[in-house]
C-alpha cells in the first residue's frame, strides 16, 4: 500500500511511503518504508529508510491521523535468489507482467550480474512498479487504486 497527502506532496518531491505485507510460507511480516528521491545513476537507486511492525492496522490509523492516505494498493509475486553479492527478484505484477529486479552493492556488480543473467541486451526500466501500475491504470480510464490478482 502507497500513501501519501492530499496534495501528493510526496510523490511531486519524488519520495514515497509503503506499508508492504510479506508472506513467505506461514510466516508474516509487515514493513513501513520510506523511499527517498532517485539518485544519478545508471541504474534507479535510491535511500530507503525500513522499519519492521507488529500491527499493519493500526500502522494505517497513524498514516490517517498524520494526513496521509492510501494513494495505490497493488500485489506482487516474488521469488527471490542471490548471485555473487546481488539480490534477485522474479516479479510478476498484475496488469504488467514479469520483471527481473537486480539489487547490488554498487552499478559495476550489478551490471556484471546482470551480464551473467543473460539480461544486458533488455532494456533497464528505471519507473517505480507504483509508477507503472498508476500509469496503465490511467491509461484504461480505470478509477480503481487497487490491483490484486484475480480482479
Amino acid at each position: 500500500y502507497y500513501f501519501d497527502d492530499a496534495q501528493g506532496q510526496l510523490v511531486k518531491a519524488d519520495r514515497c511511503l509503503r506499508l508492504r505485507r510479506q508472506i513467505a510460507g506461514d510466516d508474516e511480516r509487515i514493513f513501513l518504508t520510506c523511499k527517498g528521491p532517485r539518485e544519478q545513476g545508471k541504474f534507479k537507486r535510491r535511500e530507503e529508510l525500513e522499519v519492521e511492525l507488529k500491527d499493519g492496522g493500526s500502522a494505517e490509523k497513524l498514516l490517517a491521523a498524520i494526513g496521509y492516505k492510501k494513494a495505490l494498493a497493488f500485489e506482487k509475486k516474488r521469488q527471490v535468489w542471490r548471485l555473487e553479492t546481488c539480490s534477485n527478484g522474479l516479479d510478476e505484477l498484475p496488469l504488467l507482467g514479469f520483471f527481473v529486479e537486480i539489487e547490488g552493492p554498487h552499478e559495476e556488480k550489478i551490471a556484471q550480474v546482470q551480464e551473467k543473467l543473460g539480461l544486458a541486451d533488455l532494456p533497464h526500466i528505471p519507473q517505480s512498479y507504483a509508477f507503472l501500475i498508476k500509469n496503465k491504470l490511467d491509461e484504461s480510464g480505470e478509477s480503481r487504486m487497487q490491483v490484486f490478482f484475480g480482479d
